[in-house]
């Protein structure tokens, strides 16, 4: 068996994510669930923010190599 039908195994079907979901309505309540999502939202675009920047350094770094090759 490959490793993306594994993963694919793995995944949580449909009731799955129902019971995922009342789980967390339980858990948080109503009114906490908005604050949640942003935090989480934060999360990501902070993390996406940061990968981002780390790229466009390596990018820099290998353009900066390049072109001090050509001299």
């Amino acid at each position: 068996m490959n490793v993306l039908s594994f993963i694919l195994l793995a995944m949580p079907g449909g009731s799955e994510w129902i019971l995922i979901f009342l789980a967390v309505v339980l858990l948080f309540g109503g009114k906490k669930i908005p604050e949640l999502m942003r935090g989480i939202g934060k999360g990501i675009r902070e993390f996406n923010d940061a990968k981002n920047s780390v790229k466009k350094e390596i990018e820099d770094g290998m353009n900066d190599t390049s072109a001090d090759t050509k001299k």
